[in-house]
């Protein structure tokens, strides 16, 4: 009993009229009935229970009003760990969440494989190949091309037995234990003056060496992997961005001062994916000119500055902004049309580059197609509450930018393998 007292003192004050007549209070600390305390408690809970409950838009305070469309299940003002508790719960912003949610746990583990699997730039499906590789190729030709880039290289009378035995030796090799890289490696220290020697030859001797030599001997050895950074960039915008994303559609209903800089740290995410998009094609693309190198990842930086800038205006982030927004991003990506026209003039006998330019359509596509639907609000604009907790603007919105994410980095890959062989 004189636990149930202090309780009832402490929140007299606040429950008072909203569990319990003051009748009923003064009952409970006399001290005369018990079940006066069962029901107390009992009130407590239900009162706690109802502050948690989701509410409908016209209960919402002005700062939490965005989409008139969603009408209910929305969470107000509700202390942190209840928020973080929430995001195993269903309301209307919990696919929002997870959709890019699970979209950074996709990423990261794309960057921890990419930064594994990055030294393995030889073509081990190829090496699997040399045997057939070295039986179809004619190695008369090979020798005598070799012989201009390496005089001191000894004579090979026989060299149609040497291809047989080669051939059937590389056949019957045990290729399952190596890695592409670690058989390159393998041959180096089995090799280490013949693979000097090579490495002597300068870069125009080794151009003039015709396509046999250069494809069956030379470059699978031969090939150093291109600097990564480019696309280590992509992929940490592209984390950021969904992460932020995720972060602030949780957090934002806590209070007013939160609401506001999840959402700065949202349109900062969203900056940041599109600037660091820009970073493999145009690297990887202009690598050899370094002026517009320069040039196209210069603008877009600082474009992607200023609207990280832009965004932490107080007014950016109200309702009626809504298609500013996205005509900002929109206008920030429409701006990588240049250097890919520029891209496919400049290498337009490289069937890579048409590659990666149909990549950077179809992510263009997603993109743009995602804008299109969060400006609009379909389909909850027509049918307004039949979309609230699944299948909204919003969270197909999400799913559009993950798949053109996901796409990009498939680009970005096409992008490395093109460099690690060719260089400029």
């Amino acid at each position: 009993m004189f636990l149930c007292t202090r309780i009832a003192e402490m929140i007299r004050g606040a429950y008072e009229g909203l569990i319990a007549t003051p009748e009923k209070i003064n009952d409970f600390l006399d001290g005369e009935d018990d079940r006066v305390c069962s029901k107390f408690r009992k009130g407590v809970k239900i009162w706690k229970k109802l502050k948690y409950q989701l509410v409908e838009y016209n209960s919402l305070p002005a700062y939490l009003r965005d989409n008139e469309f969603i009408l209910d299940y929305y969470r107000a003002e509700w202390p942190l760990k209840q928020i973080f508790l929430s995001i195993f719960s269903i309301h209307n912003e919990t696919l929002n969440v997870w959709t890019h949610l699970i979209g950074f746990f996709l990423f990261l583990f794309l960057t921890i494989y990419t930064a594994v699997r990055a030294p393995v730039v030889v073509d081990f499906d190829s090496i699997q190949h040399l045997s057939e590789i070295i039986g179809k190729a004619d190695l008369n030709k090979i020798h005598l091309e070799l012989l201009k880039c390496l005089p001191s290289l000894p004579n090979m009378p026989d060299l149609v037995k040497f291809k047989n035995e080669l051939s059937a030796s590389l056949y019957s090799f045990d290729y399952s234990s190596f890695s592409g890289w670690t058989f390159v490696q393998l041959l180096t220290n089995c090799l280490p003056e013949q693979f000097s020697l090579v490495s002597s030859c300068s870069s125009h001797q080794l151009l003039e060496l015709r396509y046999d030599t250069v494809n069956v001997v030379v470059s699978p050895f031969m090939v150093q992997p291109i600097t990564r950074w480019p696309f280590y960039a992509f992929l940490g915008g592209a984390m950021f961005c969904l992460l932020a994303s995720s972060a602030c559609h949780l957090l934002a209903c806590h209070s007013q001062r939160l609401s506001y800089i999840m959402l700065r740290i949202d349109y900062a995410g969203i900056a940041a994916l599109i600037a660091t998009s820009f970073y493999p094609p145009v690297y990887y693309s202009f690598m050899c000119n370094p002026f517009f190198c320069f040039l196209y990842l210069g603008f877009i930086t600082l474009m992607g500055i200023a609207t990280i800038i832009f965004s932490l205006l107080p007014f950016f982030q109200k309702s009626e902004f809504r298609k500013y927004r996205a005509s900002l991003f929109f206008l920030m990506g429409f701006s990588g049309v240049a250097p890919i026209i520029h891209k496919l003039i400049l290498h337009k006998h490289q069937p890579e580059a048409l590659q990666t330019t149909g990549y950077e359509i179809l992510m263009g596509v997603l993109y743009g197609l995602g804008a299109l639907i969060y400006v609009t609000r379909i389909p909850e604009r027509w049918m307004p509450g039949k979309f609230d907790i699944a299948g909204h603007s919003h969270q197909l919105f999400h799913i559009l930018v993950v798949a053109g994410a996901y796409t990009h980095y498939h680009d970005g890959l096409i992008y490395l393998r093109w460099r690690d062989f060719q260089g400029c």
